[in-house]
């Protein structure tokens, strides 16, 4: 109870107001018997509380007079006797079961150990393969095994007293009082003074009436509530097959069910559908489990009472389920009657993918030496196949059986299939007679995504192509995460150099990435380490989400002539799979005449299953003379810009489509420049950079073993090191070079050059073509007093203008290479003299002297020698550009 009293904080003071209520209460002659002795409850309780010392406390009971007077009623309160003092409650509180509920609610119930497998489900995993549960035994598992579930939940109205329960009493009215009683063994609270009250056996719904009609024989005008506090405890017995059998402490208000969740419920042989309950020797229920699990029905459920036995017996026997099913485990029989459609229909039935038509029924038939016999049954109708005995979802289940479901096959019945560069790519429904011409009606459903995408960015700034590029090249969290364990991104090696763009990357990308940390989260798990589960981490997922987009750094005049794919019109293909031969068969058909005259002979008659696919450039590459081509022209002619070119095309004709050349134009040093020859340039480059990496740690090697035995140590060591350092400095500037993808046009060298002496070189789509003006200076570099451009004058020779910038004593004047304008090199190939040194140099032409080296390494005469050396880079159609990067 709850005292509704204000307590003075110091001591003295809560004395002195004991003693003066005791007092009082003493000056009263006609004293009710509900206050006296309860007053001094109150004084007592509260004097333990505010530290009142047990003399004072002995005192105040002597002079009450009172021995035990509260027995098993504490309650304060003023009665008609009384009429001038205050009623006062008091907290009667129960520490020792708040406590003990307390410790129940904090301790944490530890999961019990899984079940074992029984015989049949081992049975089960050793002929299938599959380890099926036992269906129920889950439930068990994931319960907290707590006994005082229903402390704190409402009591039914239907819950019927007994010896043990607690009340709590509230009267007011003409007299107020609140008491905590308990019923004692004989089924009664006992009230002093007003006599006892039988509540054995009233439900909890009529102790309001029962209370008040009792207390009306006294008092009168009252009011009376009364609630159940803290429930009896009953001792239930379990039994038989159980996981934990034992005697169980329950409260009055545990039903069967709760009794069954606080003993862990059967063990692996015992049976969840034949319970039993038995009372006094009586089997007063059974109890079928599965109809809770499965259907959620507790209508078989009753409440438990002292002394009741729980007994599991032995299932009847196991059947298991598997395949196309919702719930794969193994079930219990219940009798001889139980039927597939029962136990289908307890799983929750079949899923939409299963197929009713197939299944198969393992059934075992002990006694004979191949036990294990197959049925095939319906679960779509009542029939079988011919000389089956089972009538499908009837069929009787025995001990043993094993019925799998096999999954639909899914395959469309029918459909059309239109794929490849198409507007939408779609499956639509066939009908008899449907051609190609039903299917793509017009060549507007021929204008491809990409085709779209690149309309509808003709206005963004690079900002917004390179977002948009990105976003299409974003990897969903859960495959970028995948990639990450296994290593590869996008079917590359994943790079971890690339991972320090995650450095980059907001709280928000990394947050909502899969953690991939191993046990200890302070360290991320790594590849090297087998003992971790994980390899990478989550900024490692982050940069693999972001893909590797394509982004083009295009100029306004390279979008020109892009704006959609070019499709093909003379082929595309329907593929036809006979279900009767198992055999595709290819029918190639002329989509422009089919646009053009449907219902034509190209106009093919479609079956069910069919697939068309139409090709684009990008997947089957066109003859040259059906490609639409757009070429660049610029520089010196009349009209630069872009052109649309016919197969026939030639530099000479596109000279005459831009209007001419201008006075200034220098023919000569015309470039053209096209992205195939680029890409193949590329390839050659890696190719040697390869092949230069491979030598170097071989020349490394020569330079040891020339030293011999006797050399200084080191001064060995001394060169190996240049030579290494001048290694890595020469690869580091071979990969800053970029080819340019410039064909050398193999023109004679003149400065009188017209587009007549161009050759006939077919133009191809995102060709280039640069006419520069007509330059007044040569360059040279090299080694040569002055690295520098000189004034071009007209018949002056290389050697004429060596000799102009000053030859140094390291120059290697046979080896001098002259670059000329139009992206050729000569180098001298004469054994009795030099004709690089005699050549006549034009406007816009470079020369390089190369120094004399020694020649005692390997991997410096090939990087090192300026003359082989740029032999290679025009090989590789490098320019004079690309030399003098490889000297700085």
């Amino acid at each position: 109870m709850i005292i509704g009293m204000t307590m003075l904080d110091h001591k003295h003071l809560v004395k002195r107001a004991y003693l003066r209520a005791l007092g009082a209460l003493s000056g009263v002659c006609n004293i009710s018997w509900l206050v006296a002795p309860l007053l001094v409850i109150v004084l007592m309780s509260g004097a333990a509380a505010q530290g009142v010392s047990a003399a004072d406390l002995s005192a105040l009971k002597g002079a009450a007079g009172l021995q035990n007077a509260a027995g098993s009623l504490g309650v304060l309160g003023a009665g008609s006797g009384l009429p001038g003092l205050l009623a006062i409650t008091v907290p009667m509180s129960n520490g020792q079961d708040d406590a003990e509920q307390t410790q129940q609610e904090d301790k944490k119930t530890k999961k019990p150990a899984p079940l074992l497998p029984n015989e049949f489900q081992k049975y089960v995993l050793q002929t299938t393969g599959h380890n099926l549960p036992l269906y129920g035994a889950d439930f068990f598992e994931n319960l907290n095994n707590n006994n005082g579930q229903f402390s704190r939940s409402p009591v039914a109205d239907d819950y019927i007293l007994g010896a043990g329960d607690q009340l709590y009493i509230r009267v007011w009215g003409s007299t107020s009082a609140e008491a905590t009683v308990t019923i004692d063994r004989q089924g009664a609270i006992a009230m002093p003074k007003l006599g006892t009250l039988k509540l054995a056996g009233v439900k909890a719904g009529q102790l309001d009436a029962v209370v008040k009609a009792f207390f009306s024989k006294f008092y009168k005008d009252i009011e009376v509530n009364v609630s159940v506090g803290k429930l009896r405890k009953i001792t239930v017995f379990v039994v038989g097959q159980a996981r934990n059998p034992g005697s169980y402490s329950l409260t009055g208000q545990s039903t069967l069910t709760s009794a069954l969740f606080a003993s862990g419920g059967p063990n692996s042989g015992g049976s969840l559908r034949n319970l039993q309950l038995k009372r006094q020797g009586q089997t007063v229920a059974e109890f079928d489990l599965y109809n809770f699990l499965g259907k959620g029905d507790k209508s078989q459920d009753v409440r438990l009472q002292d002394g009741d036995v729980i007994f599991y017996p032995k299932a009847a026997g196991h059947m298991a389920m598997m395949g196309k099913v919702n719930m794969p485990a193994v079930f219990e029989l219940k009798s001889s009657r139980d039927t597939v459609s029962d136990l289908v229909n307890l799983s929750g039935g079949l899923p939409i993918t299963a197929d009713p038509r197939r299944a198969t029924l393992e059934r075992i038939q002990a006694g004979i030496d191949q036990p294990r016999t197959v049925l095939n049954i319906s679960l779509s109708e009542a029939k079988l196949q011919t000389g089956a005995s089972l009538t499908g979802l009837q069929t009787t289940l025995q001990n043993g059986d094993v019925l799998t479901v096999s999954a639909i096959v899914p395959e469309l019945a029918n459909a059309v299939t239109l794929r490849g560069a198409v507007a939408q790519p779609a499956r639509l429904a066939w009908w008899q007679g449907m051609s190609i011409s039903d299917v793509i009606t017009h060549k507007s459903l021929l204008i491809t995504p990409e085709s779209l995408r690149k309309q509808n960015e003709v206005l963004f700034d690079k900002y917004e192509q390179e977002r948009t590029a990105r976003g299409r090249a974003r990897v969903p969290a859960d495959l970028a995460a995948e990639r990450v364990l296994l290593g590869n991104i996008g079917g590359g090696e994943f790079d971890k150099n690339q991972a320090l763009v995650g450095s980059s990357l907001s709280a928000y990308q990394t947050a909502n990435l899969p953690s991939l940390r191993g046990p200890d989260s302070s360290q991320p798990a790594r590849a090297s380490d087998p003992s971790k589960h994980f390899e990478l981490t989550d900024r490692d997922v982050a940069v693999a989400q972001l893909g590797k987009p394509v982004i083009n750094e295009e100029s306004l005049a390279d979008r020109i002539g892009q704006l959609s794919e070019q499709i093909n019109l003379d082929y595309a293909v329907v593929e036809r799979f006979s279900r009767e031969t198992l055999l595709v068969t290819l029918l190639p058909f002329n989509l422009g005449l089919v646009l053009s005259t449907p219902k034509g002979p190209d106009d093919l008659i479609l079956e069910a299953g069919d697939v068309i696919t139409v090709f684009s450039q990008k997947d089957i590459q066109f003859p040259t003379s059906k490609i639409r081509a757009f070429v660049r022209i610029e520089g010196e002619v009349n009209k630069p810009g872009i052109y649309q070119v016919s197969p026939g095309d030639t530099l000479k004709t596109l000279v005459q489509k831009a209007g001419g050349t201008t006075a200034q134009a220098y023919l000569f040093a015309t470039g053209l420049f096209r992205e195939e020859v680029k890409k193949s340039q590329q390839r050659n480059m890696d190719k040697l950079l390869r092949k230069m990496e491979s030598e170097s740690s071989a020349a490394v090697a020569q330079i040891t073993q020339s030293g011999g035995a006797s050399a200084d140590l080191a001064v060995l060591q001394a060169k190996v090191q240049s030579v290494q350092q001048a290694q890595r400095q020469s690869l580091e500037r071979f990969r800053m070079l970029k080819p340019e993808g410039r064909i050398a046009l193999g023109i004679k060298p003149s400065v009188d050059i017209t587009p007549v002496d161009f050759p006939n070189i077919r133009l191809e789509n995102g060709d280039r073509i640069n006419i520069p003006p007509r330059p007044d200076f040569i360059q040279i570099f090299g080694s040569v007093n002055t690295e520098s451009a000189l004034v071009y004058r007209a018949g002056l020779s290389v050697k004429d203008y060596i000799a102009m910038a000053g030859i140094s004593g390291s120059a290697d004047l046979n080896g001098a290479i002259l670059v000329r304008a139009d992206g050729s090199a000569m180098t001298n190939l004469s054994l009795w003299g030099n004709d690089v040194l005699s050549s006549q140099v034009l406007p816009g032409d470079t020369i390089v002297m190369p120094e004399k080296f020694d020649r005692e390494s390997g991997w410096s005469q090939a990087v090192r020698n300026a003359k082989d050396f740029t032999q290679v880079l025009y090989q590789l159609g490098l320019g004079a550009a690309a030399i003098k990067t490889l000297r700085q």
